[in-house]
C-alpha cells in the first residue's frame, strides 16, 4: 500500500489537494481511500457528499471517510473507556460528564494512527491518502510512535508490573475506599497492544518508499515559515517529504490594479519557496475563481496538479538520518532544512540523544554502537547536522 499524507497550515487547501490526488489515483486504476483525520473535517464538503466513519464509495475506485473518535474509541478501547468512566463517576462526576471526559486529550491523534495502521494491515486499498490536521496537530500525530515508545519503556511497563503485583494485596481495601477497582491484567494490556500497533506504524511511516508527506503552502511569509518548520520537524522523525504544493498563485491574466501588490509579493515568495525547499520539487496551483467543491471542480484541480503524472510516484527520495564511521568514531547525520545551528540544542543522556528545535523535542534512542560513546561536537554543513561520537578517553 502507498501512503500519502497531506498537511499544511490551516486554510492552505490541503483537503482539496488530498481529494484531487485521490481522484487521480482512482482514475489510474488504484483502489484509493481518502481518510480525514482532522478533527474539523471538511473532506465531505470538498467532495460535496456526506461521509462518515466507515469508507463510502465516491466514484469508481475512490472511497472517502472521516475519522469519528467516539466510534473508534468504542470499537477499539471500550473497556478502557468504561473503566475511566467508572473512576470519574466514583470521584463525583455525573454519567454524562464522565462519558465526555473519558476521551482523554490526544486520543484523536492516537486513534488516527491506529486507523491508518489497520487499513495498512488489512490491505484492502492500493493507496491511502490522509487529509491530516494542520501542521501542529499533524506533527504531534507523527511523533507519537517514537514518543510513546519512550513513555512505555520508562513509565508504563514498570508501573504495569508493580500494579499487577500489588493488586491482589491492595484490592480488598482499595475498592471500599475509592469506589472503583484497580485495573486488572486484561485492562492493563490494552494500552500496550495499542503501543505495539503504533510502533509498527512508525516503521511504515519512516519507510520513504511507502510513505510520503506532501506539504501544502501558500506564497505568504507566515505560511512559508510554518511549512519550513514542519519540514525540519518531520526530518527529525525521519519521515520523508517528497513534494511541496504552492497553492493559490494569482494567475498572470489577472490584471486588476487591486491585485498588483499581491502579485508582486507572490513573485518574491514563489521564488523563496523554490529556494528554501530545494532540492524538493514544487508544484504551483493557481487561485481558482470559484470555490473547489464537488467532483467537477476537483477534476480541474486534478489536471492542474498532476496532468499525466502518477501521484503514487516518489517525487524525491532523500536520506534524513544516516550513521557513518569516521577515523575518530562515528558521525550521525540529520537532514534539517532551513534551521540555523543556533536554534538547535543537543544533549545526550544514556542511550538517548535529546534534540530540541524551538518547542519541539525528540528523544532519539541511539543504536548500540553510539549509545556507549560520548558526543564530541556538532556542526551544520548546508542543511545537514553532523553530530560526532567517539570513545571516552
Amino acid at each position: 500500500m502507498r501512503l500519502i499524507l497531506m498537511t499544511g497550515k490551516g486554510g492552505v487547501g490541503k483537503t482539496s489537494m488530498a481529494a484531487a490526488t485521490g481522484l487521480r489515483c482512482a482514475e489510474l486504476g488504484y483502489k484509493t481511500l481518502v481518510l480525514s483525520t482532522d478533527p474539523a473535517h471538511s473532506l465531505a464538503d470538498s467532495f460535496d457528499m456526506p461521509l462518515g466513519h466507515e469508507a463510502k464509495r465516491i466514484c469508481n475506485n475512490l472511497y472517502g471517510a472521516e475519522l469519528d473518535v467516539l466510534q473508534e474509541l468504542e470499537q477499539n478501547w471500550g473497556s478502557v473507556k468504561r473503566y475511566i468512566t467508572e473512576v470519574l463517576q466514583a470521584r463525583g462526576l455525573d454519567a454524562v460528564q464522565a462519558e465526555e471526559l473519558a476521551i482523554l486529550p490526544g486520543m484523536d491523534e492516537i486513534f488516527g494512527l491506529v486507523r491508518v495502521f489497520r487499513h495498512h494491515r488489512e490491505g484492502n486499498y492500493d493507496v491511502l491518502i490522509i487529509d491530516s490536521a494542520p501542521t501542529g496537530t499533524a506533527l504531534r500525530l507523527l511523533s507519537i510512535p517514537e514518543v510513546s515508545g519512550w513513555y512505555m519503556r520508562k513509565f508504563y511497563k514498570p508501573m504495569e508490573k508493580a500494579a499487577l503485583y500489588l493488586r491482589p494485596l491492595v484490592e480488598p481495601f482499595f475498592r471500599p475506599l475509592a469506589g472503583f477497582s484497580l485495573p486488572d491484567r486484561e485492562l492493563m494490556s490494552v494500552p500496550y497492544e495499542f503501543y505495539e500497533q503504533i510502533a509498527a506504524l512508525g516503521r511504515i511511516l519512516t519507510d520513504s518508499a511507502v510513505t510520503s508527506v506532501r506539504l501544502v503552502t501558500n506564497p505568504e511569509k507566515m505560511v512559508i515559515k510554518e511549512s519550513l518548520r514542519a519540514h525540519a520537524y518531520l526530518s527529525l522523525y525521519n519521515i520523508s517529504v517528497d513534494l511541496i504544493i504552492a497553492n493559490r498563485i494569482i494567475p498572470p491574466e489577472v490584471n486588476d490594479p487591486y491585485f498588483t501588490y499581491w502579485k508582486e509579493n507572490q513573485t518574491h515568495y514563489r521564488q523563496e519557496i523554490i529556494d528554501n525547499f530545494s532540492p524538493l520539487p514544487v508544484k504551483e496551483v493557481p487561485l481558482y475563481s470559484r470555490e473547489i467543491c464537488g467532483l467537477d471542480t476537483l477534476e480541474k484541480l486534478k489536471y492542474l496538479l498532476y496532468r499525466d503524472e502518477d501521484p503514487t510516484q516518489v517525487y524525491y527520495l532523500h536520506t534524513t538520518f544516516q550513521i557513518k564511521q569516521t577515523a575518530e568514531g562515528f558521525s550521525l547525520e540529520l537532514y534539517l532544512p532551513g534551521i540555523p545551528r543556533e536554534q538547535i540544542d543537543l544533549s545526550k543522556s544514556g542511550d538517548e540523544l535529546n534534540i530540541r528545535i524551538g518547542n519541539h523535542r525528540r528523544n532519539m534512542v541511539l543504536p548500540q554502537m553510539l549509545a556507549t560513546l560520548h558526543t564530541t561536537g556538532a556542526e551544520m554543513e548546508g542543511e545537514r547536522l553532523f553530530i560526532r561520537f567517539a570513545e571516552r578517553r
